[in-house]
């Protein structure tokens, strides 16, 4: 009997440690979305301003990178397009 009930406590705490942490990536899911909505807002708004939106999300993405590696990629870039007679 006593076995029992310490196996169905370690359940009930393994039960309530897993409900928290699906919560919490509930919580985390929702702020995710509020911030990508706020983010679809903010290029729509560069747009309706008169940016080019498909550009800006390149600026974007090219100041994640360092400095070096945007080299190395816009030299691999260059590559490609002289093998495919592009420039």
């Amino acid at each position: 009997m006593s076995q029992t009930l310490e196996t169905s406590a370690e359940t009930n705490v393994a039960a309530d440690e897993l409900r928290s942490f699906v919560e919490r990536v509930e919580r985390l899911e929702e702020e995710k979305k509020t911030i990508a909505d706020d983010i679809k807002d903010v290029y729509g708004e560069a747009k309706s301003r008169g940016y080019d939106v498909k550009v800006l999300r390149k600026v974007v993405s090219l100041r994640k990178q360092d400095r070096d590696e945007r080299a190395e990629q816009e030299a691999i870039l260059d590559l490609y397009l002289q093998a495919l007679g592009m420039v």
